[in-house]
């Protein structure tokens, strides 16, 4: 939950200037498969859109605000963007600006944050202050 409240705070930050969007994808951990213990959410694996869709709904109470889709059964999307189990990107005009790495260990909040500042400081001509 503490990368979806680092995640909100950009949202939040961020909103005036970007559209954010999370794609749903397939669960990466699911209560019928390969369950981890810090997962706050008991979700099985998706066997339907309908599930999908259910499982999107917990997920979008954890981001309000933020627009929400989901992937298709056949997982597209995750497949297109290497995204499974979670990844972060900047799209600006049809093209990729930012590739985050691969989760867990390369979705990195802290890196897309450094991207937004200075995509802020662009077109807004400010410099954030420096975080010591």
């Amino acid at each position: 939950m503490a990368r979806m409240s680092a995640f909100q705070r950009l949202v939040t930050k961020y909103q005036r200037d970007v559209d954010f969007l999370i794609i749903y994808i397939e669960e990466a951990h699911p209560s019928d498969g390969w369950v981890t213990t810090d997962s706050p959410y008991v979700i099985p694996q998706h066997r339907s859109l309908e599930d999908r869709v259910s499982a999107a709904r917990v997920l979008q109470q954890g981001a309000p605000g933020c627009a929400l889709v989901l992937d298709t059964m056949a997982n597209s999307s995750s497949s297109a963007y290497g995204a499974y189990f979670e990844r972060l990107y900047v799209i600006q005009s049809g093209t990729i600006m930012y590739q985050g790495g691969r989760g867990p260990d390369g979705y990195q909040v802290s890196e897309l944050r450094t991207w937004l500042e200075r995509y802020d400081e662009q077109l807004h001509g400010t410099r954030p202050p420096r975080r010591f």
